[in-house]
């Protein structure tokens, strides 16, 4: 009873709303209602061996498994979910999602001997102006779900780059090229790590970072996104 009362006076001054629809009706330690939650576009890439994200990177880097766990379309859920993840400094929602992420992979044997998750790095000035990297962020919360640590400075990207939204594949890849440097290739010699961004497109930003991580003797390199852009 008592219990009851002081969540509905903490309600009442500090509502606790869903991220995706604000509703009200969600309990304190989610993030998504039921609602939003059944609405997310779920890919079950993760499950299937040459999908769509596996084909991005078929002649360009040895990709060992690649997967994204949603569609993102603009107007969308998602895309609400990650302009908030990104601009508005909600890391609560990349937890949440890199959670979901990791429980969605620990569902397929595909994913189950990776060693590392290595976020993708974002240019060092960017990454202290928003204060954070949202690939960080998605990490961690597929950390907590699959216990398999990350190494957040095993790559770095040393030049700032221009946005990639009007190019096309080639203007993106000259554009990504020679931007990343492996700093330290023993870290992860002979071993499996998961590369992991919030949104593929082309891939070319993820395969200028992967051909630098394969630098690394003996690495085997796998890729995830939370969202995966519809052509």
């Amino acid at each position: 009873m008592l219990h009851t009362l002081i969540h509905d006076f903490l309600h009442l001054f500090f509502p606790h709303i869903c991220a995706g629809c604000g509703s009200d009706g969600i309990s304190p330690d989610a993030v998504l209602c039921i609602q939003c939650l059944s609405q997310l576009p779920v890919t079950n890439f993760h499950l299937h061996a040459g999908n769509q994200v596996e084909k991005i990177f078929w002649g360009r880097i040895p990709v060992t498994h690649a997967s994204s766990f949603c569609y993102f379309a603009k107007g969308s859920l998602i895309q609400r979910l990650l302009h908030e993840l990104k601009y508005k400094g909600n890391k609560e929602i990349g937890h949440f999602m890199g959670r979901m992420m990791g429980e969605t992979l620990k569902q397929s044997n595909r994913f189950n001997e990776i060693d590392a998750l290595i976020p993708l790095p974002l240019f060092m000035a960017r990454q202290r102006r928003r204060g954070y990297n949202q690939a960080t962020v998605l990490c961690e919360g597929i950390s907590a779900a699959m216990n398999i640590p990350v190494m957040e400075e095993v790559v770095i990207r040393s030049i700032r780059t221009e946005t990639q939204t009007h190019k096309n594949r080639l203007e993106r890849w000259q554009n990504m090229e020679g931007r990343f440097h492996l700093v330290t290739p023993e870290a992860i010699k002979n071993k499996h790590v998961l590369l992991v961004d919030d949104v593929i497109t082309t891939g070319a930003t993820l395969e200028a970072c992967g051909q630098a991580l394969l630098s690394a003797q003996g690495l085997r390199l796998s890729i995830v996104s939370l969202a995966y852009t519809l052509k």
